[in-house]
């Protein structure tokens, strides 16, 4: 188990990976997820399908475990209705959205909603359901069915409703948890950045120093502080790393709004390496219109 700590630094390095190297199973569970104030778990990784012809990477070690988020990341979800899931599943299984209803009235229709939007009652039916079914779910099982039907289970699914798309249930995630589990949301992209010859952030650094890169990712920190003269210093995630930015005032005084207000961005310059620290000095910078919703950055100045 990882119990966040009191400075969240415990926090932002899972948020981090789960980004990075997510799994779609690791979604907070009303059917397996631990008691609200635990952060996450640990479960053992279900090996996926051999691929010959893609060799692992000795920079990014396959775990033989992955982290379930815990109910704590579920924004707007009680701690007494977190703990009445957890209580009453130590009972017996949940069988349907309509017997998680019944047994745990704690749970309030807004709860029922974001439980259902960021997958956490696809497994209830050993994932029958996908988010929308559940959500459609939620809206009948949260209506009075009369006296003549109160008994009355129906099974979760079948709903008239599409699935959600890769951009919609990555959009879900970030408003219901924060973060998302499933792949970076960068990596969704990935095809169109190398046709803009985009390395990925693990790939400078095999370059020499000096070398012109294309770098494209997530910004996620942005740093201005009065101590540097006017330098600007980003953190541009993608889906295996970071990549370190140095941006100088009369770049920035260009690129304002560029820089200031978009969360995707692409930058050209100069791969700097000293010490094994490595930089890019940038040259130009791009927005990139991704249709991705994305957290606020941390920005500090």
């Amino acid at each position: 188990e990882t119990r966040g700590r009191g400075d969240g630094e415990t926090g932002r390095r899972g948020e981090g990976e789960t980004r990075r190297r997510g799994d779609g199973e690791n979604h907070p569970r009303v059917s397996a997820s631990l008691r609200p104030r635990v952060s996450a778990s640990l479960r053992p990784r279900v090996p996926p399908s051999p691929r010959p012809s893609v060799p692992p990477s000795p920079l990014l070690p396959v775990s033989r475990h992955a982290m379930r988020l815990g109910l704590r990341y579920v924004k707007g979800l009680s701690e007494q209705s977190g703990r009445a899931i957890v209580d009453e599943r130590a009972r017996r299984p949940f069988i349907g959205i309509d017997d998680l209803c019944s047994r745990v009235p704690e749970l309030r229709k807004h709860e029922l909603r974001k439980l259902a939007a960021i997958g956490a009652l696809n497994f209830i039916q050993d994932g029958a359901v996908n988010r929308r079914d559940a959500l459609w779910q939620v809206e009948r099982v949260t209506r009075s069915a009369g006296e003549l039907y109160e008994e009355l289970a129906e099974k979760d699914g079948d709903s008239p409703l599409l699935p959600m798309s890769i951009p919609e249930r990555i959009d879900a995630d970030f408003r219901g948890t924060g973060l998302t589990i499933g792949k970076h949301p960068v990596a969704y992209h990935r095809a169109e950045l190398n046709k803009l010859d985009a390395l990925r952030a693990i790939d400078i650094r095999k370059l020499r120093d000096g070398s012109f890169v294309r770098v494209a990712g997530w910004v996620i920190v942005r740093q201005r502080p009065g101590t540097a003269k006017g330098f600007m210093f980003l953190s541009l995630e993608d889906e295996t790393g970071v990549s370190n930015i140095i941006v100088t005032p009369q770049l920035f005084d260009r690129y304002r709004v560029e820089l200031v207000d978009h969360p995707f961005l692409l930058i050209e310059g100069a791969l700097q390496n000293q010490d094994n620290v490595i930089s890019v000095k940038a040259h130009h910078v791009q927005p990139l219109s991704f249709k991705v919703a994305a957290t606020q950055s941390h920005d500090f100045h």
